[in-house]
């Protein structure tokens, strides 16, 4: 059985009515993205729980085999090739629990959000996309698409159409912008509802890419 994640908490307000699962990126944890909530500047009517997991400490081979968190191993920044494929569905898997969760907390699957950066974006979309029932949508950044066939292969009715914000930093020296690119494009092919921003950064998150995520968490949330 895989092992469950252990994961920072933030309520927005009481009795929340939606949740956001936000995955950090190799090398991080769960704090990295703790001070985007205030960020974000939801409304304060909006009650939401936002989820920040702790990746599994392992050892990364492209880096010498330093143990770190990290949602997989990957051999070579050969993207698409290089990635630990058992480690992807273990993440996947880990994911889907706490959505499973937060579901029979008594939030509403269309109601809950995976989101991540970088390897926790590729997370976000397997575990988004491939989720049984429709979720709210998929906020994935800096980010690409590895076992995309696989993935397809366990898309169903739910994921129809469904929501996904991509963005990427023209100057990204870890995941090359066309990469990111790919994923897009393989997303619009099959019908999922995207939208997506490039900005003059590299690998990171800006300002006025906070703020675009902010207006489609409103859209998506109300």
């Amino acid at each position: 059985m895989t092992e469950s994640l252990e994961f920072l908490t933030v309520d927005t307000g009481t009795q929340p009515t939606a949740c956001i699962v936000w995955l950090h990126g190799l090398g991080a944890d769960g704090h990295d993205f703790e001070p985007i909530v205030p960020e974000l500047d939801l409304p304060p009517d909006l009650s939401v729980r936002f989820l920040f997991p702790h990746a599994p400490v392992m050892p990364v081979t492209i880096n010498g085999g330093l143990a770190m968190r990290a949602w997989y191993d990957f051999e070579s920044l050969d993207f698409g090739l290089g990635e630990n494929a058992e480690h992807i569905r273990a993440s996947t898997e880990r994911v889907t629990a706490l959505i499973d969760a937060q579901r029979e907390g008594g939030i509403q699957a269309e109601r809950i959000i995976v989101a991540g950066f970088s390897q926790g974006g590729v997370i976000a979309l397997h575990a988004g996309i491939g989720y049984r029932e429709r979720l709210g949508g998929v906020l994935a950044l800096s980010t690409y698409l590895p076992l995309a066939e696989e993935l397809e292969a366990r898309m169903g009715l739910a994921s129809r159409g469904l929501p996904v914000f991509m963005a990427h930093g023209h100057h990204d020296e870890i995941i090359p912008i066309s990469i990111g690119h790919q994923a897009r494009n393989w997303l619009k092919d099959r019908g999922f509802a995207l939208e997506a921003h490039d900005y003059p950064m590299g690998h990171s998150v800006c300002a006025e890419e906070i703020a675009a995520v902010s207006h489609w968490l409103r859209a998506r949330l109300g």
